[in-house]
């Protein structure tokens, strides 16, 4: 569900501002908990994707280029990624910043 919001961001489908639908509306859509797409929403505002407010709901935050929105998402991929590959944060940055010195070599 967070990727697809993500996505929809990055297609301009939606835009600064646009209201989510309620959890528990988009829970009976697709058929989830409403528990589940409560995380998803906190982890999408806690990503700065989207923003909550009292009695405007959710909508996608101000400043967010969809852009921004992708590569935030391929970044936390790859941290995931690399975690579960048994590497510290140390080494994750060791790790970006030589690929980019090797991208500016080339």
């Amino acid at each position: 569900m967070r990727s697809q919001v993500v996505a929809h961001i990055a297609a301009e489908r939606l835009v600064v501002g646009d209201r989510l639908p309620t959890i528990r509306a988009l829970a009976t859509d697709l058929g989830l908990a409403a528990g589940t797409v409560a995380r998803a929403y906190r982890e999408l505002e806690s990503a700065g994707i989207t923003t909550t407010r009292r009695r405007a709901g959710t909508v996608v935050a101000d400043g967010v280029a969809p852009t921004d929105v992708v590569a935030r998402q391929a970044a936390r991929a790859f941290v995931a990624a690399v975690r579960e590959a048994g590497l510290d944060d140390d080494a994750i940055v060791d790790l970006v910043r030589g690929e980019l010195l090797r991208r500016h070599e080339a």
